[in-house]
């Protein structure tokens, strides 16, 4: 079994350089909740030694509250927000010879997406003109995947959290309620590989959802990210499970139809 692990990095923490060597992709912050031109550019030179997968991480620019407070926004400007975010992490990149694989949305902006089919739209919309057109990380069964999918043909890859607790609903506990963040790497673990093998994680009040993930992701600002990835990937690789970057075209849409770009 494989599965890809990614990191939300270049966001201000101290530990980038050691969590590149333990991650397959790395989601780069590019200038909106946090990261600047040369935060960008150290974190990209850096994922491009260690051979990580290079993703955009735009959310909104609200530094104060780390992205993770939701803003009102149109469709429109959310998508445009989302585009010059890109933009400005794929000059970068190119300038360093890596190209940016992937998207993910941060914070607020992904759970928003990921429930509001018109702002998703407008979002996804801007992808299909970015050249290549990144693949998208986002929420199994959301607005944001199907849209990306059956609307606007878009490859995806389904993504579920190690460090967060979930509803049964799919939907993550907010951070300012109790089980929200997992702390626990041996914890962490199990429940991922219960997923792997089931096809079922283990939600917070003990039920079974079933989802399916090409990717999980480990939050870099996290107190302790560090010794929470190393004890995660030993876990795993006891198990048998390695870690490598998921497929370019990850999840084809329903049709059967190649992805563009």
């Amino acid at each position: 079994m494989h599965i890809d692990l990614n990191c939300d990095l270049g966001e201000g923490c101290a530990n980038d350089a050691e969590l590149l060597k333990h991650v397959s992709s790395a989601n780069i912050a590019c200038g909106g909740h946090a990261g600047d031109e040369t935060t960008m550019r150290d974190t990209v030179r850096m994922a491009l030694s260690c051979g990580v997968a290079i993703g955009a991480h735009p959310g909104f620019c609200d530094r104060e509250g780390f992205g993770r407070r939701e803003i009102s926004m149109s469709p429109l400007e959310a998508g445009k927000l989302v585009e010059e975010q890109f933009y400005n992490l794929q000059r970068i990149t190119r300038e360093e010879g890596g190209e940016v694989r992937h998207i993910k949305l941060h914070g607020a902006l992904y759970n928003m997406a990921a429930r509001d089919t018109r702002l998703a739209r407008g979002i996804v919309r801007v992808l299909r003109h970015m050249t290549p057109v990144p693949l998208l990380v986002c929420p199994p069964k959301s607005a944001l995947e199907s849209t990306a999918r059956s609307e606007f043909q878009i490859a995806t890859a389904a993504e579920v959290f190690a460090d967060r607790g979930y509803k049964q609903d799919g939907s993550l506990i907010p951070r300012s309620s109790p089980g929200a963040v997992i702390d626990d790497p041996q914890i962490a673990a199990d429940r991922i590989l219960h997923l792997m093998k089931t096809g079922c994680l283990k939600t917070n009040d003990g039920n079974e959802l079933k989802l399916r993930a090409e990717t999980v992701c480990i939050h870099g600002d996290s107190p302790g990210a560090l010794e929470f990835t190393l004890h995660f990937r030993q876990v795993l690789a006891g198990n048998g499970v390695t870690v490598k970057p998921f497929a370019r075209d990850a999840n084809r849409n329903p049709t059967g139809r190649p992805i563009p770009g």
